[in-house]
């Protein structure tokens, strides 16, 4: 199957990865972003682009002729002011939203997030069944939290909408995992939380992109509904760390923290620079914590019996395979 998409966020780095998956497949794609210096490599792949901010753009063009929209535009950090996240991710998605279907598109993808779940435990085997997080950890998980919320409930016959949780993305134009993770890594000291047993899943982008583009072609099996997509394979975040030194030969350290010192110490970090001037990004937060201290894993029975998702690629060797690339990168 194929048809005439609209991809925002095509500048970022799965929305790159997104275009050059469905232009290789024989859909038709019209590509929104801000990143001005992508435009010459998205048109290369064969999509108009169109570029500028989406509450500044006029979505009845955006998203003229499109039969399926993709939405991974969102401002993804786990630090910035709430103002922010909540105009990007909430109130940009509710105008495409209306726009889109007054523009007649009949299936809305939306990119979510796996941060909707993340909480100071482990949670292994998630499955689209289990709940959010009570209290969603930081402005970002609340905000794509509200969105998928709008998302599912505008789910109605001939506008089929659908939200895809891509855990943990890891690719060449990564701008949000990899290159945290080897910062920490390239500095040779790793904190050690709970013996480091907490298990991470990783997911190749080109996994994350089938998992969005079947998505879009058995949306009628899963409309109105959450999917999760991981790349299948969890690993230690001491064994990750270990391997990525290895690639840019570090030598590691490993410092145990306990558990009694650090949750005390992530809230008082987060407290202080949250009324420092310009709020800058504390070291160590409760959402940072409970990503390095707890496994959080997906259950894929949803994803492999509605859209015959099956993950082809090891996320894990393609991230070491690209850390050398990430240490000549501006963080």
């Amino acid at each position: 199957m194929s048809g005439r998409a609209l991809v925002t966020g095509a500048t970022g780095g799965l929305g790159l990865s997104l275009v050059e998956g469905l232009t290789q497949a024989g859909w038709i794609v019209r590509a929104a972003g801000r990143n001005g210096a992508r435009r010459e490599r998205l048109e290369r792949m064969g999509a108009q682009v169109m570029l500028g901010d989406l509450l500044d753009a006029d979505l009845a063009a955006l998203c003229a002729d499109a039969d399926t929209v993709f939405h991974a535009a969102g401002l993804s950090s786990p630090w910035g002011a709430e103002r922010a996240f909540r105009r990007i991710n909430v109130e940009a998605t509710a105008a495409l939203l209306k726009a889109a279907r007054a523009a007649g598109v009949t299936r809305f993808v939306f990119v979510s997030s796996p941060s909707i779940y993340t909480e100071l435990r482990d949670r292994p085997s998630l499955t689209e069944a289990d709940r959010p997080a009570t209290h969603p950890m930081n402005a970002y998980a609340r905000t794509k939290l509200a969105a998928e919320k709008l998302v599912l409930a505008a789910n109605a016959s001939g506008f089929m909408t659908v939200a895809v949780r891509p855990r943990a993305l890891i690719g060449p134009d990564d701008q949000v995992v990899l290159p945290r993770i080897v910062r920490i890594v390239e500095g040779g000291k790793i904190p050690l939380f709970r013996d480091g047993r907490a298990q991470a899943e990783l997911t190749d982008v080109r996994d994350g992109v089938r998992g969005l583009i079947l998505a879009a072609e058995h949306i009628d099996k899963v409309a109105g509904q959450p999917v999760n997509i991981a790349g299948g394979k969890p690993v230690r975040l001491r064994d990750l760390a270990q391997r990525l030194a290895d690639a840019l030969g570090e030598r590691l350290t490993f410092r145990p923290v306990p558990m009694a010192l650090a949750r005390p110490l992530a809230s008082l970090s987060q407290a202080v620079c949250a009324v420092l001037p310009g709020a800058p990004e504390p070291v160590l937060t409760p959402y940072t914590l409970a990503n390095l201290a707890y496994t959080q894993t997906f259950d894929l029975t949803r994803a492999r019996e509605a859209l015959g998702y099956e993950p082809q690629y090891d996320a894990i060797a393609q991230a070491v395979a690209l850390a050398p690339t990430f240490l000549a990168r501006e963080p």
